[in-house]
């Protein structure tokens, strides 16, 4: 009669872990392509944790930097700019902790010494009791808008001088 009761618990046993890997099939889907996603994203996004190292990096901007991801994650987000911005956004850094946000452009430092025209907005993130744990730092390469930009201009400057 004991072998009776066991069966019937492994019968339930077994339903009831079919229905728990059910449920999670999906939620891992979901968190499979919310992470292709971030990665093929056309501008740059990092995930920066509350002690000011990159936890995440998108192969986009990872691009920007001439840099691989894995590169990246562990290194100070102010190492994206060059020494000459860093007060400067340190600045900036300190308005998105006070309003939540904050936008500016700067040029960005690449692993190959030079550099990149970027648009960047850094949004805080608070956990549910409203405790600081890292920014978002969201990237727009503007490095060939910027140069074509500067061609046009010395275009139009020999046009008048002609």
């Amino acid at each position: 009669m004991l072998w009776l009761y066991l069966l019937g618990a492994v019968t339930v046993l077994c339903i009831a872990l079919r229905r728990v890997i059910h449920r999670q099939t999906p939620l891992s889907d979901e968190l499979y392509s919310t992470k292709v996603a971030f990665d093929h994203l056309q501008s740059g996004v990092a995930w920066v944790r509350g002690d000011g190292m990159l936890g995440t990096v998108n192969s986009s901007l990872a691009g920007t930097l001439s840099s691989e991801p894995n590169a990246l994650i562990g290194r100070s987000w102010l190492e994206i700019f060059p020494a000459e911005e860093r007060e400067r956004i340190k600045e900036l850094y300190s308005r998105m902790l006070l309003l939540g946000l904050t936008e500016f452009s700067a040029y960005g430092h690449r692993a190959d010494g030079s550099f990149a025209w970027l648009s960047v907005l850094l949004v805080a993130v608070h956990d549910h009791k409203m405790r600081f744990v890292g920014h978002h730092c969201l990237v727009l390469d503007l490095t060939h808008t910027r140069l074509l930009e500067d061609r046009l201009a010395e275009l139009q400057q020999f046009s008048h001088a002609t």
